[in-house]
């Protein structure tokens, strides 16, 4: 066996290279007499690696390409795979710079960060829901790929059709606006000229979507306003009960500032740079809506109707409290059954809201009490906007004065709203209102008033 420095050339076999005697240090490289430019390098801690060295012409310069350890390739595998790196070399190409493109090209992620920045924040109001869509679905592996990681040119349809199948699983509507906001995302990387191959997002089958028609129901309302009465937070329950009373959209709720608002004659105007379809909208206020807005306004001194403690200086996401509020109500509601059980259950003075929940969840498990319909299931905030709406047409309003008392615009719907006078509007929201106050035992029938 050769292993003096004046013969590194040998014919690569198996049993030559596993019988190489290691040097006392460092590493020595011995050649392959088929393969000119294979290579083995040998170290002193044991470890063979076969190799590509050749000149590149178009650098002037020679190029080292691994191939991998031996005897994990075989000598076969590495002179097959030294065969099409030299041929590659014999172009003018370098695998090398290939992987020093792929490492140096831009992953998802890093592009998710710059079509937020460059494209959502200044044109979608609703970027912080694309973010939080991101962060869920696509910078995690949570359905089985990361997303976020992957290069641009490693991503294909395969991978989103993957994604949205795992998404849809449960959440139907969820996947199809996640793979429309990968859509957009490459959409803006080919406009800026930094992906140049087609979509991958395009073409994906949309699960089909039902409408949601979620209000809530005339036995859900006294437990909506029970569970609101015990909200500790006094911002967090008049800003649902607008929420409820306006039919506004939560983020104009939100931003409700009191230079917008016009209590004399019982209007709210939402900016343009605000409404969703980009010009001002005139929303009328019940006078239950008024009432809540005197107690606001002598609460604080904020320019914000509601006001937070972030930097922003209004409140922002009221998920939580939403959340207190549905387990607020469904406590209520074991309790009862728990009651009917001939079972006393109450909270403990130092019991969290959680804590309590749980121990009534259990109990009622363990007595085989009947739990179904103790949670108001799929209520949303947004629901509330569509309670109005449906409360108008129960009592009687048309879908155009439905449409423009919620702000709802078409280039259809302008015409027939343009010639429209607000006071059916107005009368029909004060009616909607008076109603639902009924039906949630607040307020007393009209014919029943004294």
């Amino acid at each position: 066996m050769p292993n003096d420095a004046d013969n590194f050339t040998i014919n690569f076999t198996k049993t030559d290279l596993t019988k190489l005697v290691l040097p006392t240090e460092g590493r020595v490289e011995y050649k392959d007499t088929k393969v000119p430019g294979l290579r083995m390098r040998v170290s002193s801690t044991g470890v063979k690696t076969f190799c590509v060295y050749r000149w590149l012409k178009s650098t002037n310069r020679p190029e080292r390409v691994t191939i991998g350890r031996f005897p994990e390739v075989s000598v076969e595998a590495a002179r097959t795979k030294a065969a099409e790196i030299i041929a590659a070399f014999a172009m003018g190409e370098s695998p090398n710079e290939a992987k020093r493109k792929a490492r140096a090209e831009m992953a998802f992620g890093e592009l998710f960060e710059l079509y937020i920045e460059r494209h959502a924040k200044p044109h979608n109001r609703t970027w912080r829901e694309d973010a939080s869509k991101f962060h869920q679905y696509l910078a995690s592996n949570t359905v089985g790929i990361d997303l976020a990681s992957k290069k641009l040119s490693a991503i294909e349809r395969g991978d989103i059709a993957y994604l949205h199948t795992k998404i849809g699983k449960s959440h139907r509507t969820t996947a199809n606006r996640v793979v429309a906001l990968i859509s957009s995302v490459f959409n803006r990387a080919i406009e800026w000229g930094i992906y140049n191959k087609p979509n991958p997002a395009s073409r994906i089958k949309k699960f089909k979507e039902n409408p949601r028609a979620r209000f809530l129901q005339r036995d859900e309302l006294p437990r909506f306003f029970s569970a609101l009465a015990m909200e500790p937070n006094d911002v967090i329950r008049r800003f649902f009960l607008i929420a409820l009373f306006t039919g506004a959209r939560k983020g104009n709720v939100l931003t409700m500032r009191w230079d917008c608002l016009d209590v004399s004659t019982g209007t709210w105007i939402i900016p343009g740079s605000q409404s969703k379809n980009g010009a001002p909208l005139k929303v009328v206020l019940a006078p239950e809506a008024l009432e809540v807005l005197k107690e606001c306004k002598i609460s604080h001194s904020s320019e914000w109707v509601f006001p937070g403690n972030g930097n922003k200086g209004h409140l922002v996401e009221p998920k939580k409290a939403w959340a207190r509020l549905l387990d607020s109500d469904e406590l209520t509601q074991l309790t009862l059954r728990l009651r009917e059980a001939d079972q006393e259950f109450s909270r403990k003075d130092d019991e969290t809201l959680c804590a309590a929940l749980t121990r009534a969840r259990t109990l009622c498990e363990s007595l085989g009490v009947d739990t179904s319909g103790t949670r108001m299931e799929g209520f949303r905030p947004h629901d509330l906007r569509r309670t109005l709406g449906s409360y108008q047409a129960i009592t009687g309003a048309s879908l155009q004065i439905i449409g423009k008392s919620l702000g709802h615009k078409s280039h259809a719907a302008t015409q027939i709203y343009a010639h429209l006078d607000w006071d059916p509007v107005r009368e029909s929201v004060n009616r909607a209102t008076r109603k639902m106050l009924e039906a949630a035992g607040v307020q007393a029938k009209e014919e029943d008033a004294p």
